[in-house]
């Protein structure tokens, strides 16, 4: 999450791909006409899942075929609709480099590069913590289990030099 403030020029950038259209000098115009906020947001089928939310692009046309859209009631007519959502995976990514350019964007895991993944980074790490646990037996294992994952993160940054209480001071 993220608020900012674009400027004409980084509107026109964002939305190049509507260059030419009649509303594109209204929508740099109104994109660049105070903060906003940008997010990113992570979940299974996320562009789908977002499109439904925000209903029409056209506030307007959302209220009659889609009241309870976040356009709906958020946005105040066709151009002014409140919230933007990528259009598909890659203009997702485009936009995420765009808004938050420190991020690394790593590509998902798929078929046997998953499987890999799992069988070598996750597997271990969680029959290991799933044996401690049964051998402890706490009182609440779901917290135990979290908690022993954070302490055994085998990805977890270790420093190869450990400080010692003079060099502390």
């Amino acid at each position: 999450k993220r608020k900012l403030q674009l400027s004409p020029e980084q509107c026109s950038n964002f939305y190049a791909d509507q260059y030419g259209k009649v509303f594109f000098p209204n929508l740099t115009a109104y994109m660049s006409s105070g903060p906003l906020v940008a997010m990113v947001l992570a979940r299974h089928c996320a562009v789908s899942y977002w499109k439904e939310l925000l209903g029409p692009s056209n506030s307007i046309r959302a209220r009659r075929t889609h009241p309870y859209s976040l356009r709906a009631i958020y946005g105040t007519d066709g151009l002014r609709n409140a919230l933007h959502g990528s259009l598909s995976i890659s203009s997702a990514e485009r936009e995420i480099r765009f808004m938050f350019p420190e991020v690394i964007l790593e590509p998902i895991p798929a078929g046997q590069r998953a499987r890999d993944y799992l069988n070598l980074c996750v597997k271990p790490t969680l029959l290991a913590g799933l044996t401690a646990l049964c051998k402890e037996k706490p009182a609440d294992p779901m917290t135990w289990l979290a908690d022993w994952l954070i302490e055994h993160n085998p990805n977890k940054p270790r420093l190869q030099h450990q400080i010692t209480e003079e060099e502390h001071q």
